[in-house]
C-alpha cells in the first residue's frame, strides 16, 4: 500500500507557537508548552488544559470540532508534525489488538497476507475517507472482540520477551563491568609486580655476587609467569560469568561454514596413481621447441603436452577385457528356445541358418 505523496518537513508555520484557544505565544512566553490529545490531535498550551479538563471531561475547545476530551489523555508530541504522530499512535493501537506472531501461521504466504491485511487497516484508518474510516473501526473492534483471549496471550509473550531481553542487556552490562574491573586489577597487579621485582633485583645485586644480567632474566621470568596466570584467571571468570544466565527458547549459534572453492569435478582425485609426472623429459623430438621462442609465444605449454601423453600412454593398463566379459552376465533362453535346441541337437539335424529381414532404406 503506497501513500497518495511523499511526506515532506513541515513548513515553518508561526501558528504553530500559537494557542488557539488563550492565544499565548511563545515568543512572549518561551516556557510555554503545547500537549494534545489523540481524539483530534489538536494543539493547546498546558495551562488550558489545566484550566479547562481539571474539573473533569469536556468538549474540545477548538472550533468546529466538539469532542469529549480528557485530562489524563494529553501528552506532549514527540515528532513535529502532527499527522506524523497521529500515524504512529494508530499503528501503536492497531499493533496492540493484531499481535499475531509468525510461528502461529501454516506458511509464509499466509503470514505476508496478514501483514499485508494489518496495513490496509491501518492506511484506511490514517488516510481513509470518512466511511473507510468507520468501516476500519468497526473491524478493528469486532475482531478485538472475537480473538480477546489470543491477544491476551499475545500480550504477555511480548512482556515476557521483553523482560528477558532487559534481563539479557542486564547481564551483558554487568559482564561488561566485571570484565573492565578484571582489567583494571590485572594492569595494578602487573605494576605492583614489576615494582617488587625492580626492589628485590636491586637488593640482590647489592647483597649477592650474581651476574647481574642473570638476575634480570630470572626476574622477568618470574613476571611472565605470574602475568601469564592473572591472565588465565581473568579468561576463566568472563567464561564462568558470561554463562551464569540461562535463557530458554534461544537458538543455538552456529559457526558459519566456510564457502569452498568451486570444484568442477566433484571432488573426484585426477591425481595420477601409475606415474608419477615429471617437470621435464629428455626427447630430440623436442629439443627445437625448446629452444624457439616462437613456439612459445601462443601459449604453447610442454607441460600439458608431458601430462597428455603420460596419460594416454597409460590410460589402459588398469583395463582387462577378459575379466570384464567374464563377469558380465549371459543372456538367458527361453525354455520353448531351449527345448527346440536340444530336440535338434539329438537328432543330428542342426541347421545353421539365419534369416533377418531388412527394409531397403533406398
Amino acid at each position: 500500500m503506497f501513500r497518495n505523496s511523499i511526506s515532506k518537513a513541515p513548513p515553518n508555520d508561526p501558528s504553530d507557537d500559537i494557542c488557539p484557544v488563550c492565544k499565548s505565544n511563545r515568543y512572549l512566553n518561551p516556557s510555554l508548552q503545547f500537549l494534545i490529545n489523540p481524539e483530534c490531535y489538536h494543539k493547546m498550551c498546558s495551562t488550558c488544559v489545566d484550566r479547562i479538563f481539571t474539573s473533569g471531561p469536556a468538549s474540545c475547545p477548538v472550533p468546529y470540532c466538539g469532542k469529549t476530551l480528557r485530562k489524563k489523555g494529553f501528552h506532549k508530541a514527540f515528532f513535529a508534525d502532527l499527522k506524523v504522530e497521529r500515524e504512529v499512535d494508530i499503528r501503536k493501537r492497531v499493533g496492540a489488538v493484531f499481535n499475531r506472531r509468525q510461528d502461529e501461521f501454516e506458511t509464509l504466504l499466509d503470514w505476508n497476507n496478514y501483514l499485508e491485511e494489518v496495513e490496509t487497516l491501518i492506511f484506511d484508518l490514517v488516510e481513509g475517507s470518512r466511511e473507510e474510516k468507520a468501516r476500519a473501526e468497526e473491524r478493528l473492534k469486532r475482531y478485538k472482540e472475537s480473538n480477546m483471549g489470543d491477544i491476551e496471550d499475545n500480550r504477555k509473550a511480548g512482556l515476557e520477551e521483553a523482560e528477558l531481553e532487559r534481563r539479557r542487556e542486564k547481564a551483558e552490562k554487568e559482564a561488561a563491568r566485571q570484565r573492565r574491573l578484571a582489567v583494571i586489577r590485572e594492569e595494578e597487579a602487573a605494576k605492583k609486580d614489576v615494582e617488587q621485582s625492580r626492589r628485590d633485583v636491586l637488593e640482590r645485586m647489592a647483597n649477592t655476587d650474581e651476574d647481574a644480567r642473570q638476575i634480570t632474566m630470572q626476574a622477568q621470568k618470574v613476571i611472565l609467569k605470574k602475568s601469564g596466570a592473572r591472565r588465565e584467571a581473568v579468561q576463566s571468570f568472563g567464561e564462568s560469568n558470561g554463562s551464569g544466565l540461562t535463557l530458554r527458547g534461544l537458538k543455538k549459534k552456529e559457526a558459519p561454514v566456510v564457502e569452498k572453492p568451486y570444484d568442477p569435478f566433484g571432488g573426484v582425485d585426477l591425481t595420477p596413481s601409475r606415474y608419477v609426472l615429471q617437470d621435464d623429459y629428455e626427447s630430440e623430438w623436442l629439443a627445437n621447441c625448446k629452444s624457439d621462442q616462437r613456439q612459445m609465444a601462443g601459449g604453447y605449454s610442454l607441460q600439458e603436452y608431458y601430462a597428455r601423453t603420460m596419460f594416454e600412454a597409460f590410460s589402459g593398463l588398469g583395463v582387462f577385457i577378459e575379466d570384464e566379459v567374464a563377469k558380465k552376465p549371459q543372456p538367458a533362453a527361453s525354455s520353448a528356445v531351449a527345448s527346440m535346441a536340444a530336440v535338434q541337437a539329438s537328432s543330428g539335424k542342426v541347421r545353421l541358418e539365419s534369416k533377418m529381414e531388412l527394409e531397403d532404406v533406398f
